[in-house]
């Protein structure tokens, strides 16, 4: 009996030990005032909540991201997005408030901005100057671009895609 608990154990060691690098590129917070001065390290992932006194870079946050300037390289990120500057690499899905939001890869949702830049964007854009390469949603605001699939390539006051 005694050697079988004992390879049970090794058993349940061995499988812990393989999962923690998963576990550990997930952080529950952060708080950064610049990397590397931050909890969680740029190549970790967030799951609940970051914030950045000056700049946080993350793979992904999820739920909430306040900061001057939030950036997220590569993971979905989700939930409220606030700060003076956005920057996004990956995919976005949620609620983005702040001067300029950027987004390299895909927004879904609600951006609101003086300047709103967007690779594929969903939803509504909300700001002065909106820019979308790819749009599925409607832009609202004084300069309005949708590069590919706009009903109008610029337009005033609103745009939207076909």
């Amino acid at each position: 009996m005694k050697p079988l608990r004992a390879g049970v154990r090794f058993a349940l060691l061995l499988a812990v030990l393989v999962a923690l690098p998963a576990f550990a590129s997930e952080k529950p917070i952060n708080l950064s005032i610049f990397p590397p001065l931050a909890i969680a390290k740029p190549e970790d992932s967030v799951t609940a909540f970051r914030f950045n006194l000056i700049y946080g870079k993350n793979t992904a946050v999820k739920v909430i991201d306040i900061g001057l300037v939030n950036h997220t390289t590569t993971g979905l990120s989700n939930g409220l997005q606030w700060g003076f500057a956005n920057y996004t690499e990956g995919e976005f899905k949620g609620l983005q408030v702040a001067a300029i939001n950027i987004n390299k890869g895909t927004a879904r949702g609600l951006q609101w901005a003086t300047v709103n830049y967007a690779e594929n964007a969903g939803g509504l854009q909300i700001a002065m100057v909106n820019y979308a390469r790819k749009m599925d949603g409607v832009q609202v605001g004084v300069v309005n671009i949708i590069k590919e699939g706009g009903m109008f390539p610029v337009m005033v006051i609103a745009n939207w895609g076909k």
